[in-house]
């Protein structure tokens, strides 16, 4: 029996009212996450996946809003709770771990002092039970000398460690579901791999739910088990990472592979999305990826596209979807 999902996400749409009229950054997408999962969100800047993350943990900065749309997290949902009971959530029951790790940490206070005060908010510890929790956190995500460190500030670690820190901050209180929103751009490559191996033995062992959010195709690859394509804050495309990586549907995400080098085929001119993704402010009519778009035809400049749903295969919002192969 499939176990339901930890976060659902349906027909979500966030909007910004301003003198020129209501712009939305997310536009009705929908999805869920299932325990042990993680769900890769991808697409170009401007696309809405960070602007989705903090609509769903409820971070947005107004005037943008929710303005309709449902966030269901464990089976409660979630996003038309009070701002108090929201704060309750976030750390308990949802971690958060940004790009940079100094705008999450504070730099004028110890590690140990971070970790043991957000265990102590969310769960009833004392405070030698509070520290003992905060050097396991630590230790389970690979930081040597653990009880030693927890004296340390921020500015003692490497990038690398200190979003191994962040990451331990995120899953300190034991969260069902953790948002990563680009955890590891400022990373050497080397650093990339780590924190993603990390991260995967995470949702391995505890069973959490992950929404990474991410502009690296080459991270969704090596970390995520299904990936939402976004294109102008609407979901182009969901599926599968082979699925969508080795035979994309929609357009764009073939695009995006076409723009990815690759070390099995030899050298070859990378492939190009001609244009830019349009301001929340100028969707065009129709399919927004239209004006870019190699297929085409005056009903794309003209008719929405098809749901996610409407697709015999789940997965293109596309009218002429990629055909591969069998």
């Amino acid at each position: 029996m499939t176990p339901p999902p930890v976060l659902s996400v349906r027909n979500l749409v966030v909007a910004i009212p301003s003198r020129a009229g209501i712009s939305r950054p997310v536009n009705g997408i929908s999805y869920d996450i299932a325990p042990g999962e993680i769900l890769g969100v991808v697409g170009e800047s401007g696309a809405g996946k960070s602007m989705a993350g903090n609509a769903i943990i409820g971070l947005l900065d107004r005037p943008a809003h929710i303005a309709s749309g449902e966030v269901w997290l464990n089976g409660n949902r979630i996003d038309n709770l009070p701002p108090d009971d929201l704060r309750r959530i976030r750390g308990r029951q949802i971690g958060m771990v940004f790009q940079d790790p100094l705008t999450s940490l504070n730099p004028l206070l110890q590690i140990g002092d971070q970790l043991t005060e957000t265990i102590r908010e969310h769960l009833p510890m004392s405070a030698a039970q509070a520290r003992d929790r905060a050097v396991a956190a630590l230790e389970e995500v690979g930081i040597p000398a653990a009880a030693e460190r927890l004296n340390s500030y921020p500015h003692e670690f490497s990038g690398g460690m200190r979003q191994r820190v962040v990451i331990a901050l995120a899953l300190c209180a034991e969260p069902s579901l953790v948002i990563a929103d680009e955890p590891t751009t400022a990373l050497d490559v080397s650093v990339q791999a780590q924190i993603i191996a990390l991260l995967r033995r995470l949702c391995r062992d505890r069973g959490t739910a992950v929404m990474l959010v991410t502009h690296d195709m080459g991270v969704i690859a090596e970390a995520a088990d299904r990936v939402a394509v976004m294109y102008a804050g609407r979901l182009a495309e969901l599926g599968p990472v082979r699925s969508v990586i080795h035979a994309p549907r929609h357009p764009y995400a073939d695009g995006l592979m076409g723009a990815m080098p690759s070390l099995s085929i030899g050298q070859r001119r990378l492939r190009q999305i001609p244009g830019a993704m349009p301001r929340p402010s100028r969707i065009p009519p129709g399919c927004a990826f239209n004006p870019r778009c190699p297929r085409a035809a005056d009903k794309c400049r003209v008719d929405p596209p098809p749901t996610l749903a409407d697709d015999p295969q789940g997965r293109a919002a596309c009218w002429f979807p990629m055909e591969h192969p069998a």
